[in-house]
């Protein structure tokens, strides 16, 4: 069995883990970050994409607001090419207590997030697609962001500074010495083989799924898994993220995504991050709070349907998820359950990552008894090369791919022709990426994202992936079905309409040309999706409380 040794092992490789390591990379510490699956696997990829301003939870949360808008803004200091500017509106709808605008000011004003109350007349003139009886409309400095290459942007700092990144390496247990956790025992999915890790410390960021790992020696960890379904619709029908003002609720969110908007989120709690149901009820109350705002809404084609899992911690019981502050709390096991060595970081947003991460290793400086301050704050993230250019410091968009495949000619050169990624931008994914998987391919330029969800990129990738590896080909075919397995489970809730006459041409071109499912090797692979549960709940449960 191969054995490593580090200071600091992170468990998880979402947002949270990744910040952590770059911290412990800068601050001069051997760390060592292991992720199941590729990076932003878990909720950080699956989330709607929104870099809070805290206006959501000025008047619910304060402590999260504030928390949102101090980091807000060091994010846009430290990352301004894994973001987009849209700003953010709160619009009182018909349906919307006018007299919580007041409200909302005030919670802005005692939390510090900068809001201005402008004329709807203004918001029409911004975003004429908005239904023309909203009443009030304040402006709050949201913004999108690109969680696929912030992560990848972070991991790369840490490498930078000596960390290692292991992928596809799957805890399986806590290694455990009288009172003291002293490593873990992972499964190398790729190489299918077991790996010892060892460690002066232990960081569990691993999410939703930090109750399972401390489970493994017995620990408790209260960590609700609180599913969040969203829509992302086939065009940019907004380009400012749209909020409804009132106390948060299920789909009253819509953020522009690079060339898609999407709506979200329900929250609804699960027994198990890993498996649940997009549940028919969620899609249709998605589309008819999005018609509330944007009128038309549920005339117009859906892309697909995902789901994510936040964690929410609570030590003591909530009637419902969103009663659960959405605020971060760090445990420190060797205090709350006299184990040492063993440190847990749940709760907070994609939006507090870095701060989540400082606090955390000021904890590690304490349990090895050194002072190294932080530096993540200040570092701004290297520059990556995403969707076959640098990012030069400036969030890339759809035109400038346009506009290089125009100055180019190279109309011929294009895997992806919804998202415009050429040859050259899948093989620096696959080689300079070292991308596992179709899906890890996805991530760094957008493969499969567009309207045809891989109908027409998914057999080029297939081929250039087999050109450049060489694997048998049996591993080239299980890759392939694994890939059309992960486009399918998200268009299965929105199967009507053009998105399905999209899906029974895909059917034609690769279950009856291609014949997928009967080509040489086996149905799926150790680094298949985790497919929905079927959705069988038609009706709101919450509308019956």
């Amino acid at each position: 069995m191969l054995t490593l040794e580090t200071e600091v092992l992170v468990i998880g490789g979402g947002a949270t883990g990744v910040g952590v390591v770059q911290d412990l990379a800068l601050r001069g510490f051997r760390a060592i970050l292991v992720e199941k699956r590729d990076l932003t696997h878990g909720t950080t990829g699956r989330y709607h994409g929104l870099l809070h301003s805290g206006g959501r939870y000025a008047v619910k949360d304060p402590k999260a607001a504030t928390e949102c808008i101090e980091e807000n803004r060091v994010l846009r200091r430290i990352m301004p090419h894994c973001l987009e500017d849209t700003g953010g509106f709160f619009v009182t709808t018909p349906w919307d207590d006018p007299a919580y605008g007041d409200a909302f000011l005030a919670g802005c004003r005692a939390t510090g997030v900068p809001c201005e109350e402008i004329s709807t007349g203004q918001m029409l003139k911004e975003e004429p697609l908005l239904n023309p009886q909203i009443s009030r409309c304040f402006r709050v400095p949201d913004a999108a962001a690109d969680s696929f290459l912030a992560a990848r942007c972070v991991a790369e700092s840490a490498r930078q500074h000596g960390a290692q990144i292991l992928n596809y390496h799957e805890v399986r247990r806590l290694v455990r010495e009288g009172d003291r956790v002293v490593g873990v025992l992972c499964h190398d999915l790729v190489k299918d083989e077991e790996v010892t890790i060892q460690a002066g410390v232990v960081v569990n960021a691993s999410g939703a799924w930090a109750g399972k790992i401390a489970q493994t020696i017995g620990l408790e960890v209260n960590v609700r898994a609180g599913k969040g379904t969203m829509i992302a619709a086939n065009h940019r029908i907004v380009n400012t993220v749209i909020n409804r003002c009132k106390m948060p609720a299920d789909g009253d969110i819509i953020v522009p995504i690079q060339t898609v908007a999407v709506i979200g989120t329900t929250d609804e709690n699960v027994p198990d991050p890993e498996r649940f149901a997009i549940e028919p009820w969620e899609i249709r109350l998605m589309l008819e709070e999005g018609e509330k705002l944007v009128p038309g809404f549920k005339q117009m084609r859906m892309l697909r349907a995902w789901a994510g899992v936040r964690p929410l911690y609570q030590e003591t019981k909530a009637a419902d998820t969103r009663d659960i502050t959405r605020a971060y709390t760090l445990l420190d096991h060797e205090t709350r359950d006299g184990v040492s060595g063993f440190i847990t970081i749940t709760g907070g947003k994609w939006t507090t990552y870095r701060q989540m991460a400082e606090v955390t290793v000021d904890r590690v400086c304490e349990k090895l008894g050194v002072q190294r301050p932080c530096r993540t704050a200040e570092e701004t993230l290297p520059q990556l090369y995403h969707a076959g250019q640098p990012t030069k410091g400036a969030y890339h968009f759809l035109g400038s791919r346009l506009a290089r495949t125009e100055e180019r000619r190279a109309y011929g050169n294009l895997v992806c022709e919804c998202e415009m990624a050429t040859y050259e931008d899948v093989e620096r994914a696959i080689v300079e990426g070292q991308a596992k998987t179709f899906d890890d391919v996805r991530r760094a330029v957008r493969l499969g994202m567009g309207p045809c969800q891989g109908g027409f990129c998914t057999y080029r990738v297939t081929g250039l992936l087999h050109a450049l590896r060489q694997p048998a080909i049996e591993e080239t075919n299980v890759a392939l079905r694994d890939f059309l397995q992960e486009r399918w489970k998200g268009l299965v809730p929105i199967l009507w309409g053009p998105q399905l006459k999209q899906e029974r041409l895909d059917e034609l071109i690769y279950l009856s040309v291609f014949n997928v499912d009967h080509l040489p090797g086996p149905a799926a692979s150790r680094l298949a999706p985790v497919v929905y549960e079927p959705g069988t709940v038609e009706e709101n449960p919450k509308a019956a409380r």
